[in-house]
């Protein structure tokens, strides 16, 4: 009930700005998000980067109602990309929601490929990777088209988000997973209904389960194994070892803030961890959906809140 509710406020931005409006609401916010700026972010990026971490760069923000928000979106990214290219970072990755490059708005496929094809261009040039992030299922499908348009048009390096919740994530998995993808295989933060997704934990976790031994078993495709639950790390090492797979050729992703012992944990282990590093002014939904996907994150929140009081 409580994980319903707080996504439910993440979509209704007027219901959650009290977050932003008090001391103590951006304090706990800034745990999760990476600065408002390009600058902040690349420097929050360089000191994970000497903790031999490595990240994939966020900017803030979903489901643009015009098409300028979605061009000044592109462009934050290829300034970010021009800036990228001057800093000593490797491996370094961009997540993009295609519903902030216009998606959702009319003739919004064109318009999302566009963008995402010039950020694309500008990866490319800085050494960089780019992966789709996944939002909610009614735009599963056309993220999945854009994705095959990207990877058709020689960006084949680009990486997709999948959600274990999703009934129909197994297939998508395997198709992608035999096309040589990377895929980053992840819970999954939106409420979602019945017919389309997975209600109990015990089933999201089941489906995650296969989800990684899909994974494993395909050696084109590259996983990327975005969870802090330490049992699914522990299946995924173990679904790694029985297929042979070394540590170069599959990674561990967790998110800016949450169980960053167990990041340099993984990493001083000798597993490639990834960062999920968001940064921009529109961060509330993002938060919300951190507070809805453990419990461990409302808890934080509540302390803060209360010790700031």
């Amino acid at each position: 009930m409580l994980r319903k509710a707080l996504l439910a406020t993440a979509d209704r931005p007027r219901l959650s700005g009290w977050l932003q409006s008090t001391p103590a609401g951006r304090a706990v916010v800034a745990r999760f998000v990476a600065g408002h700026d390009t600058l902040s972010v690349l420097n929050s990026a360089e000191t994970l980067a000497a903790q031999e971490l490595r990240v994939t760069i966020d900017h803030l923000g979903e489901y643009t109602t015009e098409v300028s928000q979605a061009m000044a979106i592109r462009d934050e990214y290829l300034r970010l990309l021009d800036l990228l290219a001057t800093t000593r970072l490797t491996a370094a990755d961009v997540s993009l929601k295609l519903s902030a490059l216009g998606q959702t708005l009319a003739n919004g496929d064109e318009l999302a490929f566009a963008n995402a094809y010039a950020i694309c261009e500008a990866a490319a040039a800085a050494g960089a990777t780019v992966t789709l992030d996944m939002e909610d299922h009614t735009t599963t499908d056309s993220t999945l088209d854009i994705l095959g348009r990207l990877r058709f048009s020689g960006h084949r390096s680009v990486g997709v988000a999948l959600q274990a919740g999703l009934r129909r994530t197994a297939t998508d998995v395997l198709h992608l997973a035999k096309d040589g993808c990377r895929i980053r295989l992840c819970k999954g933060a939106y409420a979602e209904p019945a017919e389309v997704a997975y209600q109990r934990r015990r089933d999201v976790e089941q489906a995650f389960r296969h989800g990684i031994d899909i994974l494993m078993s395909q050696p084109s495709c590259y996983p990327m194994i975005a969870t802090h639950n330490p049992a699914l790390i522990s299946y995924a090492q173990a679904s790694a070892r029985q297929h042979h797979r070394g540590a170069g050729d599959h990674e561990y992703q967790m998110l800016y803030g949450v169980r960053p012992h167990e990041q340099r944990r993984l990493v001083h282990a000798g597993h490639p961890v990834r960062v999920y590093l968001p940064y921009g002014t529109d961060s509330t939904a993002y938060f919300l959906r951190r507070l809805a996907e453990r419990p461990a994150n409302l808890a934080f929140f509540l302390r803060a809140l209360t010790a700031k009081s």
